[in-house]
């Protein structure tokens, strides 16, 4: 990448409108902890764009600014929060309902949580079949529903007088299925949302209202959503930087440390198995088999593209993954993480190791969404566009460009993280080569 001069980065002044489709655990607990950060009730830990630093030039020369400080976020004071559900629980009554966060801290933020009121929900019975509510929104066809979703979209922006907004989904895992003939360009999409085609789901028709009227959008969960050239064609036509898609909390977080250290020693790996349990609604929705394929597609790729069996037939060509998600009510938001590997070393001789993390799901994704949604009004500040691989660092699923195989190795998507900030105000890139080591 060249320099890029600081001054092409438009100010982040005024209000930024953070929007969610889903108001549930993560999206309460997201909300309620920005909240509670900037009453001085807890620290934003976990999150980059507010604890992280990042060296600028030479060891030596002992520059470490926080993220915050080098690149010109928007203000945690600035966000306006905002979003649609199939359930007509405020903030509050859905942070509550969620149990993710302790009533003591909710009730100290009772009063801005409770102002927190979903919108009615674009939702299709078919896509999430073990939920249903009645917060939805009806209309002759998919585009008449689209539309409902840019007046939403529109009249919120006045409503809170916001100079910008993001949109990120938040709601449940999609039935699992493949881009369609209806996905290809943006007329066929289009054309498909007027005759009410099947093969367009909820989140493409956030996206779609979202990506029209020019607002950055990040998805959450592992949906094909934005993984279409119809909505990436209008991402870049519009000049909208999109990203996606899983957010890496739990398990494959745990896979996206460990994988690369036995590749980086040459250690082999027969076998890996994975279970969870957890009883929120992720869990609830993930019992549906549709559901489920659409979570195993992202949670099984990561190994694959880590460890390079092609390359290194020996240690990784016969790998048997397996990854299994189990609802149990009394577990909650506290996701169990159970991992069996199976490696060998020297000689080929066995090893094993075992994992139980016990994770609490919302309070990992709930710094993700904050970092993701000051990145993507970063990106567009600064005339990004399209697919913003450099967030890979956040997914279980990257997105990439067509033709590319996504990063999954968690320590070089964080060097591609911070080296795009360091392009982005026309610092040196570090690549471990300067100077230093001859000066």
């Amino acid at each position: 990448m060249a320099n890029k001069p600081n001054s092409t980065i438009a100010p982040a002044d005024g209000k930024l409108g953070i929007l969610i489709p889903g108001m549930g655990a993560v999206t309460s607990t997201f909300i309620a902890g920005v909240e509670a950060v900037k009453r001085g009730l807890g620290l934003p830990i976990g999150s980059l764009t507010q604890m992280a630093t990042i060296r600028l030039g030479k060891r030596t020369d002992g520059r470490s600014p926080k993220i915050k400080d080098f690149v010109p976020l928007a203000s945690l004071e600035s966000l306006v929060f905002g979003g649609w559900d199939i359930y007509e629980d405020n903030g509050y009554e859905a942070a509550v309902r969620a149990n993710v966060l302790e009533r003591p801290i909710l009730d100290q933020l009772k009063e801005p949580l409770s102002a927190i009121k979903p919108m009615k929900a674009v939702f299709d019975h078919e896509y999430v079949k073990r939920i249903n509510g009645p917060n939805v929104k009806t209309g002759a066809n998919k585009m008449v529903l689209a539309e409902a979703l840019m007046q939403d979209i529109q009249d919120f922006k006045a409503h809170n007088n916001c100079a910008r907004l993001v949109m990120i989904w938040c709601g449940s895992t999609e039935v699992f299925h493949r881009p369609a003939a209806v996905h290809q360009t943006l007329a066929s999409f289009e054309e498909g949302l007027r005759n009410n085609d099947p093969d367009i789901a909820p989140s493409q028709i956030y996206a779609y209202a979202a990506l029209r009227l020019r607002v950055p959008f990040a998805n959450g969960a592992p949906n094909l959503t934005t993984d279409i050239p119809a909505l990436q064609e209008l991402a870049r036509t519009n000049e909208v930087p999109i990203c996606g898609k899983d957010f890496k909390t739990g398990q494959t977080y745990m896979k996206t440390l460990l994988a690369p250290g036995f590749k980086a020693r040459m250690l082999g790996v027969r076998g890996w198995f994975s279970t969870n349990i957890l009883g929120n609604r992720d869990g609830e929705v993930l019992e549906d088999p549709g559901s489920f394929k659409s979570k195993e597609e992202t949670k099984l790729s990561v190994l694959e593209q880590i460890l390079q069996p092609e390359l290194y037939p020996e240690l990784y060509g016969n790998l048997y993954h397996a990854v299994r998600i189990n609802y149990y009510p009394p577990r909650g938001d506290a996701k169990e993480g159970w991992d069996n590997i199976d490696i060998f070393g020297w000689l080929g001789y066995p090893m094993q190791i075992k994992i139980d993390f016990l994770c609490r799901d919302s309070i990992l994704a709930a710094p993700l969404v904050l970092d993701l949604v000051l990145f993507l009004d970063l990106a567009q500040r600064s005339g990004m566009k399209g697919i913003q691989e450099w967030l890979s660092f956040y997914f279980k699923g990257p997105m990439t460009a067509p033709g590319l195989y996504p990063e999954h190795d968690i320590f070089i998507q964080l060097m591609k993280l911070k080296n795009t900030l360091r392009w982005m105000q026309g610092e040196d890139l570090i690549t471990h080569l300067g100077l230093e080591y001859y000066d």
